[in-house]
């Protein structure tokens, strides 16, 4: 009998279900998109029930397509949106609240009062994170405080949170299982990832009980059991793992130094930094990679605000072009940007910078500058913003590197590829299968039931589809460099 893997890849805007087969490639897939809402500005929401929804939806379109049975699946991997809080009612398994969404800004003020207070290196030292809205705690205080009820609700022990792996695992086991694993933990702003446990500390000073934490698990290791009635079959949930850390044990950065960059809307770029969680001096975060047989894998991540999203900014506002594909060929025509730097600070800049003030610039236009400059240079404005990232990250660690694994709609254009291996001096590889995330996901899960033996068929299952070698000279490069830590310069503080 075949055997598969099931990898569930909840999304922000759309939940997903792809097969994987042993050979570790894709068999089948399913998608759904789920309503996004907007109460207030800088608040977004989610339906969890719309989310669980959409994600069986997907789960049975996917297996429509493949004609597998029940039984030749032998295990789920989940890989989701991370920091997005789900609460929820212990005994009912209602939400008490809409999902409250990671780029969700409504616990900014009470990010700001934490900060005041001097608690930000008592967060870092702990969490490794920055107080910061982004993250899971102050969404959770948030519902306490403003759902009627809800506080005292929670102190009665009615009351469980979880991230979206966790809503997931609830639904999937029929309300049986109520666990996270350790990377979803690591963005909560409440987990201790040097002691691998809530911390009571920091749940103190957020006003959350202890007995609304999920057991955290690790990342590979059967988790629970999806109940007969949803596929016909028990199937061992035995892979979870945030978005970014799945994309990593996809690309196979299983080693201290590997490091990957996901070109989204924004970039995540991540190191794996082994059994060292690094402490960051230049603007990143520690994280916890994945747990397996108890021991967690460290790594450092920087966050870009912008990236894929520069080119849709090119695309549906500024007009100039008419597909994100058309970029390649208009960057193409120029051979150079004509000393023009695109900063697309729209929103601020993130990792390493940190600059909410900063505003979006184009510098260095002359007469002669037309859309092509204008074009190339929002494109190396991505390459640019990642090569920032990697210096931060080789400071911090003390590793080199030597290779960047990319995946994402982005990284398939082939200018700005070979831009970015340009641009750091390094060899970019693109894998000829980019759904990394799940991929990750249900390596994780595999290796936990057996489907895979080890490392070793993984390593074959990830297949290069380019490799672009860096061929700018030293000075060219420097030069470049140099430009764009003017241009940065000029972006920051612009609202102060």
């Amino acid at each position: 009998m075949a055997r598969y893997v099931l990898a569930l890849d909840q999304g922000t805007t759309s939940s997903r279900a792809i097969l994987f087969g042993e050979d570790g490639l894709p068999v089948a897939s399913g998608q759904e998109e789920f309503r996004q809402i907007y109460p207030k500005p800088g608040w977004v929401e989610h339906d969890p029930e719309e989310i669980w929804q959409s994600q069986w939806h997907a789960i049975q379109a996917c297996l429509a397509k493949a004609g597998v049975a029940a039984e030749e699946i032998k295990a789920i991997g989940i890989t989701n949106q991370r920091e997005t809080t789900v609460v929820w009612d212990r005994r009912t398994g209602i939400p008490l609240y809409n999902a409250i969404v990671w780029q969700c800004r409504r616990t900014g003020p009470a990010c700001d009062e934490l900060r005041a207070r001097g608690l930000a290196e008592t967060f870092r030292a702990k969490t490794g994170l920055v107080i910061d809205a982004y993250f899971s705690g102050t969404k959770v205080a948030w519902i306490l405080d403003n759902v009627s009820g809800a506080r005292e609700a929670a102190e009665r022990g009615d009351l469980v949170f979880g991230t979206v792996d966790s809503w997931l695992i609830y639904k999937l086991t029929n309300g049986q299982r109520h666990v996270t694993d350790y990377s979803n933990a690591s963005r909560t702003l409440l987990f201790n990832i040097h002691e691998l446990d809530w911390d009571r500390e920091l749940l103190d000073i957020l006003r959350v009980p202890r007995s609304m934490c999920p057991e955290v698990v690790d990342s590979s290791g059967t988790a629970g059991v999806c109940a007969r009635e949803w596929l016909g079959a028990e199937i061992p949930i035995a892979g979870i793992a945030g978005d970014q850390q799945a994309a990593l044990f996809g690309q196979g950065c299983w080693t201290p130094g590997a490091t990957k960059n996901t070109y989204g809307t924004g970039s995540f770029v991540l190191m794996n930094t082994g059994t060292n969680a690094v402490p960051s001096t230049e603007g990143l975060i520690t994280t916890i990679a994945w747990g397996i047989g108890g021991a967690v894998t460290y790594a450092l991540e920087g966050s870009i605000f912008i990236t894929g999203a520069v080119v849709q900014w090119l695309r549906d506002e500024l007009k100039l072009i008419g597909s994100a594909e058309e970029s390649e060929a208009l960057a193409e025509s120029v051979p150079d940007t004509g000393g023009v730097y695109v900063v697309p600070a729209f929103v601020g800049l993130g990792a390493p910078h940190w600059d909410s003030y900063a505003r979006g610039t184009i510098v260095g236009l002359t007469r002669g500058s037309n859309r092509a400059h204008i074009v190339r240079a929002a494109l190396e404005s991505i390459a640019f913003q990642t090569r920032d990232v990697l210096e931060a990250m080789k400071k911090d660690s003390g590793e080199s590197v030597d290779v960047l694994r990319v995946d994402g709609g982005a990284i398939n254009n082939g200018f700005l590829a070979q831009f970015q291996a340009d641009i750091l001096g390094v060899k970019v590889e693109r894998p000829q299968v980019t759904e990394t995330t799940a991929m990750g996901a249900a390596f994780l899960a595999g290796l936990a039931t057996g489907v895979w033996d080890g490392f070793t068929p993984l390593e074959r299952a990830w297949k290069r589809d380019a490799l672009f070698s860096p061929a700018m000279s030293v000075d060219r490069r420097g030069a470049l460099l140099s430009g764009w830590e003017r241009a940065v310069g000029r972006s920051k503080g612009w609202e102060q």
